[in-house]
C-alpha cells in the first residue's frame, strides 16, 4: 500500500495532541514531530513532543529548505521536517501531522493526496473551558486562542473530513476508520490492481 499524509488541524483546545497520542502505531500511523520557537510545557520533551528551537535555529532550518511547510501560531514558529514525512510515506506509513490551518494548507498545495481532518470540540463554550482547564496560559492569551479560533473555523470547508471530540476515544475510532478508508481508494493500491490487467 501507497503511504498517506494525515494532517489534523483544530483550534487550541481541540484536543489534537491527546487524540494524535491515542493513534495506535500498530495501524501503521508514524507520527511526525514539529519543529517550534515556543517554550516547553510542563512535561513536554525535546524529540518526543515537539522539537524546541532557537528563532534562529528555525531560520536556518527554513532557509535550507528543511521544512516541509511552517507558520507563525501566537507569536511563535511551528514547522514540519520534511526528510522525516517523505521518508515515512515511502515505507508505506500513514503519516500523522498535528499542524495549525495555515500550515495544512500549505502541505496540501504540495500534496494533493494528503487527508485533511478538522478536530472540534461540541461546542466554543466546551473550548473556552478547556484552555481554562489547561492552566497553561493566562486570560488575554486564551482570549487570542478563541479569536483565532473562529478564524480557523471559517476554513472548515478546506478540510475533506470534520471530526467532534466530545470523547477521545470515539475521535480517535473515527479517525481510524477514515483512514482505513482512504487506504482503500484505488489511487492508493495500483500495484494490486496491476495484478488484474493480465
Amino acid at each position: 500500500m501507497k503511504g498517506m499524509l494525515v494532517i489534523i488541524s483544530g483550534p487550541s483546545g481541540s484536543g489534537k495532541g491527546t487524540v494524535v497520542k491515542r493513534l495506535d502505531p500498530v495501524r501503521n500511523y508514524a507520527l511526525s514531530i514539529s519543529v517550534t520557537t515556543r517554550s516547553p510545557r510542563d512535561g513536554e520533551r525535546d524529540g518526543r513532543d515537539y522539537f524546541f528551537r532557537t528563532p534562529e535555529q528555525f531560520k536556518h532550518m527554513r532557509e535550507n529548505n528543511q521544512l516541509l511547510e511552517h507558520a507563525v501560531y501566537c507569536n511563535h514558529y511551528y514547522g514540519t521536517p520534511r526528510n522525516y514525512v517523505k521518508e515515512q510515506i515511502n515505507s508505506g506509513k500513514a503519516v500523522v501531522l498535528e499542524i495549525e490551518v495555515n500550515g495544512a494548507l500549505q502541505v496540501r498545495d504540495k500534496f494533493e493526496e494528503a487527508v485533511l481532518i478538522f478536530l472540534l470540540p461540541p461546542t466554543l463554550a466546551e473550548l473556552h473551558s478547556r484552555l481554562v482547564r489547561r492552566n497553561t496560559e493566562d486570560a488575554y492569551r486564551i482570549e487570542d486562542r478563541i479569536k483565532r479560533a473562529h478564524e480557523e473555523i471559517k476554513l472548515i470547508n478546506k478540510y475533506d473530513y470534520l471530526v467532534i471530540n466530545d470523547r477521545v476515544a470515539d475521535a480517535v475510532e473515527r479517525i481510524n476508520t477514515i483512514v482505513e478508508a482512504e487506504s482503500l481508494k484505488p489511487f492508493r493500491n495500483r500495484d494490486a490492481i496491476l495484478h488484474f490487467k493480465g
